[in-house]
């Protein structure tokens, strides 16, 4: 008994018992774009290269205190922001390329109870016999020569006063906020007749495009993210009182966590490419 042929918009010709090859036709019309993001080496064992930023020099953790007016020998004032260090800064591991495929040493800072930590934090403290603490940061370098696990690192050893350093700290947070305090948009104008005072305003066209563009600045929550001021001052180092003086403010609120490290200059001290 013969085949009944079917039409089949995939295939040219008719369906027949027999094994069928596609449409030369059809194959134009896929997308080419997925084509191309297709990877044609998954099987491929080459490790891919860690990304990160790389640090300028080995950096500490520290506490933000506040903020004060201290006064140089000539008699200017100057606004420094006052860190100060608890028990910390010790070297909980040292990652080599070898081992996990990049340069990098982990920091621990502030002391706290076994209670606070989970039984994998304490087990990765205790391989080396280092006390528990709270915060775990990493620094990558491009040499990790003379660091070991339990070495502390000295603040004076590190820092002079007059190098330059970038801390990055959480920022202070706002909650949700409008368009004036989170952008600093204008207002409108104030009298009767004005119908918009703080209202934000239009936010796109109606038929074309007919949507919101994406990243349009709109109230929302405003604070609560990281954040990073580059090349501050260190105006002082008071060993006595275990503190650090640092010109201008920084990010967050009196308590919190603060990373100072040296300020990265491209050329000087991190290769430019």
């Amino acid at each position: 008994m013969a085949a009944i042929p079917t039409a089949n918009p995939f295939f040219s010709g008719a369906v027949s018992t027999g094994a069928t090859r596609p449409s030369s036709t059809f194959l134009p019309r896929l997308p080419i774009k997925r084509f191309s993001s297709l990877s044609l080496n998954v099987s491929s064992s080459k490790p891919r290269p860690i990304s990160a930023s790389m640090e300028a020099g080995i950096g500490v953790m520290g506490t933000k205190l506040g903020m004060m007016s201290y006064f140089e020998e000539s008699g200017v004032v100057v606004p420094v922001t006052v860190v100060g260090f608890r028990e910390g800064n010790i070297v909980t591991q040292v990652k080599t390329n070898a081992t996990d495929g990049y340069d990098a040493v982990q920091v621990g800072y502030r002391r706290v109870r076994d209670r606070k930590l989970t039984k994998p934090e304490i087990g990765h403290l205790e391989k080396s016999g280092i006390i528990p603490l709270r915060h775990l940061q990493e620094f990558r370098l491009q040499n990790v020569e003379g660091y070991e696990p339990n070495q502390r690192l000295v603040v004076e050893e590190l820092f002079k006063v007059g190098d330059l350093v970038d801390i990055s700290g959480t920022t202070i947070g706002k909650g949700f906020q409008g368009g004036i305090k989170r952008h600093n948009f204008k207002r409108g104008q104030m009298a009767h007749g004005s119908k918009s005072h703080r209202e934000l305003g239009s936010i796109g066209a109606g038929t074309t495009p007919g949507r919101v563009y994406k990243g349009k600045k709109m109230p929302g929550r405003m604070g609560g993210t990281k954040a990073k001021i580059r090349k501050l001052t260190v105006v002082k180092i008071d060993n006595e009182l275990n503190c650090v003086m640092i010109k201008g403010a920084v990010p967050g609120k009196p308590g919190n966590l603060l990373r100072i490290t040296p300020a990265k200059i491209v050329g000087k001290n991190i290769p430019k490419s």
